[in-house]
């Protein structure tokens, strides 16, 4: 068999390390995961009995067009429902955004560092990958402008950013999309919007009645706990969101999932206490990262990227060690670390880890 030529060398996505994995190669009991931006506090009790409730329809399809959870969602956000699309997981939504509109040769704009997928699934597309550095970790929007030409396709905003956990203002935004070619597809990926309590930060939803090349994606993954269920969704122009609809596999979200997630959408209370609690988690960190004289970004998602100035492999070998998974690997940041926000016992499980390797990377100079 011979494969797309352009695919062969294409890295794989390395997603967060297993628990179950630490726990088996290494011998430990206990193991604290804060690699993959999960909800640490988990779902709200009503996403649990509605998912109970849902087990005696398994042996039946879902809906394939979510028609009730979209109706909710649709409510819920003031648009219509023929304006959002349901994915398995807003990394879906990224692949079928690529599959849809690229074709070989097509240019797309993106930071450089960012959400990897983007990337990954432009170059499975044949389209070519424009990457503008970020600066002080931010997305330089005026060099990402200055890099649009006439075989710009999309551009990707990734706000909060992954991994920096940066956010671009409402004001940066807005004249950043006054400027974008009204046939250039903007993508704004904001699956850590939730999270953010930042009085600057863009209340999206608006932009699509102002730009009709302006799509926006979100999830259930991160903030509402489902991460496990994979479900997430996309909200753009009727037209935009009928061509990405039209690549889309029939039944890609679940039973489950779409009862999951109707649940978690009528739980906002739920919601505003996680907000919280991750607010207090990043004050937490931040003040032992001061601590320690450690150097990080501004975090306005669930998780902080921060210097602890040796090979972040090093430090991420040295924690998984102690029980603690951690996010390494960033090449433009090779100093970085990323770690998730996690329960207050877990933050400080894992800053006396930190403390430990630390001091034992001392010792060793």
């Amino acid at each position: 068999m011979k494969p797309k030529s352009h695919i062969v060398n294409l890295p794989v996505y390395q997603p967060g390390k297993p628990i179950e994995d630490v726990k088996r190669e290494l011998g430990l009991d206990e193991v604290i995961k804060l690699a993959s931006n999960e909800n640490p506090y988990g779902a709200s009790p009503k996403v649990k009995e509605a998912i109970l409730a849902e087990l005696e329809n398994i042996s039946i399809y879902p809906d394939g067009g979510a028609v009730e959870l979209t109706a909710d969602l649709a409510k819920t956000l003031g648009v219509n429902t023929n304006q959002i699309i349901f994915g398995c997981g807003s990394d879906e939504i990224i692949a079928l955004l690529a599959r849809a509109f690229f074709v070989p040769g097509d240019e797309t704009i993106m930071a450089d560092q960012t959400f990897s997928v983007y990337k990954s699934n432009a170059d499975i597309e044949g389209a070519v990958s424009i990457e503008v550095p970020l600066v002080h970790g931010t997305h330089d929007l005026d060099a990402m402008l200055a890099k649009v030409n006439e075989r710009t396709k999309m551009i990707w905003v990734c706000n909060p950013n992954n991994p920096t956990g940066t956010i671009l203002s409402e004001q940066a935004l807005t004249a950043f999309l006054d400027k974008v070619p009204a046939n250039v597809l903007v993508v704004l990926d904001e699956a850590y919007c939730e999270y953010v309590t930042d009085p600057s930060y863009p209340n999206s939803i608006p932009y699509l009645e102002k730009y009709s090349n302006v799509v926006i994606l979100r999830t259930f993954s991160k903030i509402y706990g489902l991460a496990s269920l994979r479900i997430g969704y996309g909200i753009g122009q009727p037209d935009v969101i009928k061509l990405i609809n039209q690549v889309r596999e029939p039944f890609n979200t679940t039973r489950v999932a779409q009862a999951a997630a109707k649940a978690a959408l009528k739980d906002q209370e739920y919601i505003a206490s996680c907000r919280r609690a991750n607010a207090a988690g990043i004050l937490q960190l931040q003040g032992e990262f001061d601590r320690l004289g450690l150097e990080y970004f501004p975090a306005h998602g669930n998780f902080i990227m921060v210097d602890v100035r040796k090979p972040a492999g090093e430090i991420f070998d040295a924690l998984l060690r102690k029980g603690i998974i951690i996010r390494a690997g960033h090449s433009k940041y090779p100093t970085h670390i990323r770690v998730t926000v996690g329960s207050e016992e877990q933050n400080k499980a894992f800053i006396h880890a930190l403390d430990q390797v630390l001091e034992e990377q001392k010792a060793q100079v």
